[in-house]
């Protein structure tokens, strides 16, 4: 067959293919116009889950009637003028595909008014078949209505699923539009009936949208991280490893402004969680990466759903280091203020230090009852059963209880102060608001887990020389990177030459990790440089055996402690980074809060 120029209709229909895959692919063109044009108000009217209609309505800029047809022509663009534009986007949009590539599979109507005209000007486009302007009134702003998605492709409309579920995906990316523009209210209406309301003139960090996006118990473990450096800026929300996810649904990336994802900012957050999570689980957050256009290169999927960072090694390094800090501020008993539904007074109050260092603060109630409350405690426990560490005659099986020692201090440290010691695996401590039930062993593990890290740490990262270097067999690429990133192997502890064009000779190895498989962990971490320009592969396997060595020296089940050791525990847990979790993610304890307590009991009622 020879070669031959395709018609315009079939060259529409293939970017289509490339641009309008759904009908919330449509949604995000359209509205994501809506903004670049100034909108404040944005209202989604759908049918039949958007196959039927997409109606879309905003109190933007407006369009001049002449500029109707040429927003339905292809690559035309009011927002790149030259190269220098396209290598700095700040818009949403800027290629000029996504009018006429879903006009060219729907029918198309556009009503449009300026401020200054006196009245707005309509274009109808079926199936790529341009019509001709019209007068048409309107107020200021655009309305663009897409019927009959896919009317004239039936093998593409044929993928559609089912209304509920397209809804569905025009429903999440409006959430994730949501979290990121608090500015502007967002109006959605389904078959007739009003769907969804969010509110404009929200700042950033809103706690009301927060809640209205991801719901009460998100914003209740979410901390926020703030933190900048080497001309870049993270912000946004992280949630404690305590509300982790079954699936990656509420992870939300933005890099200046664009809902994108990127494989290796997400490697960089799981990562940053890997030593408090669960294995399995995914971590939640809603994070805002801000730097110079110029260093992100936006023009590299059709739908502008990925960005390419020119230093994606710092920027990975970046999120990594910034997560991770924020995470090991989160010790037992201290946790960020929760965002707080409008009206209602954080337990919790944020402090200002780094990584999301809080202070305790009890309230009044707790501040005037609390000494009695101690006393009472202390005595009681003291006539039912006897000196610390029997039991008593009347203590029940299973548990170790003493007397509560006196304490000067109006209100008790985060974690309170031991009451008991419960079938020989939990600490029972009595705090301001409530009790604290502590996994003993799961405790004690972080802290020896955290102490071995900082001890090692001190000591930098020894290397052992092999008595005899070994060849390694790998292929071409994993040889070019080891010779590229021989700096960045040696500081991980390897010393590593290339011997051929497949093959590498390896010297030296980390000390700590000599007796494992070290040519697999080469392997993986040449993968990881090939993949996110950084790898953690060593730090990880150490990090293992180290925790291995701190679950062996952990205090074990049935050990029976005395209240100055359980109290010290205590202690150390709160001064311990990352002691909410255990090294393997499990939680390490857990607050009752006495007005929770007396709903067991019924009590007021």
């Amino acid at each position: 067959m020879s070669i031959r120029q395709l018609p315009d209709t079939l060259i529409n229909q293939i970017a289509a293919g490339e641009v309008v895959e759904r009908p919330a692919s449509v949604v995000k063109e359209l509205v994501e116009n809506a903004l670049d044009a100034g909108a404040t108000r944005v209202d989604v009217d759908l049918e039949e889950g958007g196959v039927r209609l997409v109606r879309i309505r905003d109190d933007g800029g407006g369009m001049a009637p002449g500029d109707l047809p040429l927003a339905v022509s292809r690559h035309a663009t009011s927002k790149i003028a030259s190269l220098d534009d396209l290598e700095a986007v700040a818009t949403l949009g800027f290629r000029g595909e996504a009018l006429p590539s879903i006009a060219s599979v729907s029918r198309l109507r556009i009503v449009s008014r300026r401020a200054a005209d006196e009245h707005g000007a309509a274009l109808a486009v079926d199936g790529g078949r341009v019509g001709e302007v019209t007068p048409k009134p309107h107020p200021q702003g655009t309305t663009v209505e897409v019927r009959d998605l896919f009317f004239n492709v039936p093998a593409r409309r044929k993928f559609l699923r089912a209304e509920r579920t397209e809804l569905g995906h025009i429903e999440e990316w409006l959430r994730s539009l949501a979290l990121a523009r608090p500015d502007v209210e967002l109006r959605v209406s389904h078959n007739g009936k009003p769907a969804r309301r969010y509110r404009g003139g929200g700042a950033l960090f809103s706690d009301e949208r927060l809640h209205e996006t991801l719901g009460a118990e998100f914003a209740k473990h979410a901390l926020r991280v703030e933190h900048e450096g080497a001309g870049l800026r993270l912000h946004g929300w992280i949630a404690q490893p305590a509300y982790s996810r079954a699936s990656a649904d509420q992870q939300y990336l933005y890099v200046n402004g664009r809902a994108i994802r990127d494989r290796s900012v997400a490697h960089a957050v799981r990562q940053a969680y890997a030593d408090v999570l669960y294995h399995g689980r995914q971590p939640a957050y809603v994070l805002f990466l801000e730097l110079d256009p110029h260093r992100v290169d936006v023009n590299v999927h059709p739908a502008k759903h990925e960005v390419r960072f020119r230093d994606a090694r710092l920027v990975h390094d970046f999120v990594y280091r910034s997560l991770h800090d924020a995470l090991a501020g989160t010790r037992a008993g201290l946790q960020q203020a929760p965002a707080q539904a409008p009206g209602t007074q954080p337990a919790f109050a944020a402090g200002a230090g780094a990584g999301g260092a809080v202070s305790w603060q009890p309230s009044a109630r707790d501040q005037s009852g609390l000494a009695l409350r101690v006393e009472e405690a202390r005595a009681g426990y003291a006539a039912l059963y006897g000196a610390p560490g029997t039991g008593g005659p009347g203590a029940p099986a299973g548990a170790v209880a003493t007397p509560m020692p006196a304490h000067d201090d109006a209100a008790p440290p985060p974690l309170g102060y031991a009451l008991a010691q419960l079938h020989g695996i939990y600490i029972l401590s009595q705090c301001a608001d409530g009790l604290v039930v502590v996994d003993m062993h799961a405790a004690h593990e972080r802290i020896g887990y955290e102490k071995l890290k900082a001890a090692h740490d001190s000591e930098g990262l020894r290397t052992q020389p092999l008595l005899v270097p070994q060849t390694v067999a790998v292929s071409e690429r994993e040889a070019e990177v080891a010779e590229r990133e021989s700096a960045t192997l040696a500081e991980l502890g390897f010393e590593v030459t290339r011997a051929g064009p497949q093959s590498l000779l390896l010297r030296a190895v980390p000390a700590l990790l000599a007796e494992g498989d070290t040519e697999a962990l080469l392997r993986d971490v040449l993968a990881d440089l090939r993949e996110h320009g950084a790898s953690r592969r060593v730090a990880g396997a150490r990090d293992e055996l180290l925790s291995t060595m701190a679950c062996h020296g952990a205090v074990r089940a049935n050990r029976r402690l005395t209240v100055p050791e359980m109290n010290a525990l205590l202690r150390q847990m709160e001064e311990t980074e990352r002691s909410g979790q255990c090294n393997h993610g499990r939680p390490t304890w857990a607050r009752f809060g006495l007005s929770e307590i007396d709903r067991w009991f019924m009590r007021g009622r």
